[in-house]
C-alpha cells in the first residue's frame, strides 16, 4: 500500500530577499500556504490505538504545523540574520544595536532560528540564517517539522515533503531524498 497525506496551512508574512535584483529586495509580504505530506514507515496505516486506519491523525500534523510554523511566523516578519540593514529597523528602542544582534545570532546558532518579539514596536520577529526564500524555508519548515511528526506518530509515520506556494503561482517543494 502506498499512502501520502497532506495538510495545508496559511500564514501571512513579511520577508524580503536583500540581495535580489529587483523588486523581492524590497520589503513586502505574502500570504504563503504551507503544505506537510507524510507516509507510512513501513508502507500501511496504524493497525491500533487512536491513529487506527491513518498514516497519521490530520488533528496532530495540524498541531505541530501551527506550534512550528503559524505561531512563530504568522502575522510576523521573517529576516535573514546575514540583513543587517533591516534587523537593524528593530532594534528595540534604548538598547545597544550590536549587542542585539548577537543575542539573536546566539539564539540562531543554537536552535537554527530565532523568533522574538523583543524588538522595536513589538514586532514579531523569525529570524534565520538564510535569504528567507520559498525554497529556503520549505527546507526550514521540513528540518523543524520531520522530528515532531515521527514523534507524534510513535515513529510510524514520516515527514516526506513540505511545499510552500510564496503566491498561487510559485512554490516550493523540498523533499530530501
Amino acid at each position: 500500500m502506498d499512502f501520502v497525506i497532506t495538510r495545508q496551512i496559511a500564514i501571512d508574512a513579511g520577508h524580503r530577499i536583500a540581495s535580489h535584483g529587483s523588486k523581492c529586495r524590497h520589503l513586502h509580504g505574502h500570504r504563503y500556504v504551507i503544505e506537510a505530506s507524510c507516509r507510512p514507515v513501513a508502507g500501511d496505516l496504524q493497525d491500533q490505538g487512536e491513529q487506527a486506519g491513518m498514516v497519521l491523525d490530520f488533528g496532530f500534523l495540524k498541531d505541530e504545523m501551527m506550534t512550528q510554523v503559524d505561531t512563530p511566523c504568522d502575522h510576523g516578519l521573517i529576516a535573514d540574520l546575514a540583513d543587517r540593514a533591516l534587523l537593524g529597523l528593530f532594534v528595540p528602542e534604548g538598547r545597544n544595536g550590536d549587542e542585539w544582534h548577537a543575542a539573536l545570532a546566539a539564539t540562531v546558532r543554537a536552535q537554527g532560528f530565532a523568533a522574538t518579539s523583543d524588538s522595536r514596536l513589538g514586532q514579531k520577529l523569525y529570524v534565520v540564517p538564510f535569504p528567507p526564500t520559498a525554497e529556503g524555508l520549505a527546507r526550514h519548515w521540513f528540518e523543524r517539522l520531520a522530528p515532531a511528526i515521527t514523534r507524534r506518530s510513535d515513529g510510524k509515520a514520516v515527514l516526506t515533503r513540505v511545499t510552500v506556494h510564496e503566491t498561487p503561482n510559485c512554490r516550493a517543494d523540498y523533499a530530501p531524498l
